[in-house]
């Protein structure tokens, strides 16, 4: 069984990681402290109380996004950093800058004229979007966040549950961000049921498959992760075995889909490679 080296990821993170993730680093694997890791956050937060400056690497603009707030929501989730300041002013800005229907955009407008993935385009009118929506939901969920957005995009993803057609593997992870941790488990567990073939459907079944594929470790990375009874004993291990192996011989882990710059593709590795050995520990290979 292939087993990491952690001590290389170390130096692949102190090589070329932006300090938010050798802080997250020290954080979960090193006996860092929290504090530090609110720091890094708090660092790219505006006046507006929103987060930008590239938090979320594909978007490299200044202004707040709802993808830089949810990778920040998540970082102090994860690293037990939670700050009522700083997520109290990114649940304003989302209060301030929801659609019309609740909840959250995919991208704001705001991302013209700077540095961006050519994905991150802001669709017609700026509706909701189930991938920024739903995971900025189910963190807060997880914390107990009482909001006025919190509540509008609550009844917002059940709504858009409940009437799924064929959403993308991207949508599917805000949905199952929202299930892990929505107040209402029951509800939860028969919404699950009514998604679970539409998850089924775009998991790779083949940990090689090549190109931008989506492994059950994403949907379920945890093994208290409520998606985790959709797929085999068989298949998480070998994903986690995949996993495991992933590590390049620099120290670091990569992602499987397009590089669009060689600064957002160094940011998200570093991000990658905690996440990946965040995830291998979770499930006892590490």
């Amino acid at each position: 069984m292939s087993k990491p080296d952690i001590d290389a990821a170390a130096q692949f993170i102190a090589a070329g990681a932006r300090v938010l993730d050798r802080r997250r680093f020290e954080r979960l694997f090193a006996g860092g402290g929290a504090g530090p890791v609110r720091d890094a956050v708090a660092a790219y937060r505006n006046p507006d109380g929103g987060l930008g400056h590239g938090l979320e690497p594909d978007g490299r603009c200044p202004a707040s996004q709802p993808a830089a707030i949810e990778l920040g929501l998540r970082i102090l989730d994860e690293a037990d950093a939670w700050d009522e300041a700083l997520v109290t002013g990114a649940c304003d800005w989302l209060q301030a800058n929801a659609p019309a229907e609740g909840g959250s955009a995919f991208v704001e407008p705001t991302v013209a004229g700077w540095p961006h993935a050519p994905w991150w385009v802001p669709e017609p009118g700026c509706p909701a979007a189930l991938v920024s929506t739903g995971q900025i939901a189910g963190t807060l969920h997880a914390r107990g966040v009482a909001h006025p957005w919190l509540d509008r995009a609550t009844e917002l993803l059940w709504s858009r549950i409940g009437s799924l057609d064929e959403p993308g593997p991207y949508d599917l992870y805000g949905v199952v961000r929202f299930l892990d941790h929505v107040p209402d488990r029951d509800r939860a567990e028969r919404a699950l049921q009514c998604v679970a073939p539409m998850l089924r459907g775009v998991v790779a079944l083949d940990p090689d498959a090549p190109g931008e594929t989506h492994s059950p470790l994403g949907y379920a990375p945890r093994p208290d992760s409520l998606a985790r009874r959709l797929f085999s004993d068989a298949l998480i291990d070998a994903h986690l075995g995949h996993l495991a192996a992933a590590q390049r011989d620099d120290g670091g882990w990569t992602f499987n889909w397009p590089s669009w710059s060689p600064a957002a593709e160094l940011d998200w590795r570093g991000s990658i490679t905690v996440t990946s050995l965040a995830t291998l520990r979770a499930n006892g290979r590490l």
